[in-house]
């Protein structure tokens, strides 16, 4: 299997995967489809998948959202997670590439806990808190476009309770972080909320070197 934590030599990471993960047939189909799809390296890391529905089983959590869904496989692990009565708030922009999520979701048996909205994800954000979403989640997943990342965030911990746990993906962005000559929209959105997430009172977090760099943040 191609590695796909930083660091980490690939025979070391086939241990980790081989040893812990703990794979079915739905989640290595869904894996398989979309690694021949164009931007397949969008998909998240299956120990990352397995991870988060750890996290979300932890906090009891029942109500979740998550901004970028690509081809669903972190939903599908976080629905899982949820229990039969979870509520699951999918934010994404395409069509088609949901179109394969919803498959898989159908095969699972979680399409009934999942809410896909296909819109900008700040218009969606912004719709549940003036629905009196406000405090109400238990759980976020950011996994989007980075140069709306601070966007995401600031409307993430308004929607999530006291004590709510917040996951943002990519935050080392292939090494890009620490790449002085790079100075991209995507990189600096990214390193300025590395930096802000570090100093930042709301919450307590730690960063991760999961996949391309995870940080995990409770709500105070």
């Amino acid at each position: 299997m191609r590695r796909k934590t930083i660091g980490l030599p690939d025979d070391l990471y086939d241990y980790v995967v081989r040893a812990t993960h703990r794979d079915d047939g739905v989640l290595s189909r869904l894996r398989d489809e979309t690694a021949g799809m164009k931007c397949a390296g969008m998909q998240i890391a299956p120990e990352q998948g397995q991870f988060m529905a750890l996290m979300a089983r932890l906090i009891g959590a029942r109500r979740a959202v998550e901004i970028g869904v690509f081809t669903g496989y972190s939903s599908l692990c976080v629905a899982r997670a949820l229990g039969a009565d979870g509520h699951l708030v999918a934010c994404d922009v395409s069509e088609e590439w949901t179109a394969v999520a919803r498959r898989y979701w159908d095969e699972a048996g979680v399409a009934g806990r999942i809410d896909l909205r296909i819109a900008p994800a700040v218009e969606t954000l912004d719709a549940l808190i003036a629905e009196g979403g406000s405090a109400a989640f238990d759980m976020a997943f950011i996994d989007a476009d980075k140069d709306r990342y601070d966007a995401y965030y600031e409307r993430c911990l308004v929607l999530l309770r006291t004590g709510g746990l917040l996951m943002v993906d990519n935050v080392l962005w292939g090494g890009a972080v620490i790449d002085e000559g790079d100075a991209s929209d995507d990189t600096e959105a990214i390193r300025a909320l590395n930096a802000k997430m570090g100093g930042d009172e709301r919450i307590d977090m730690a960063l991760l070197p999961v996949g391309d760099g995870l940080t995990i943040a409770r709500k105070r």
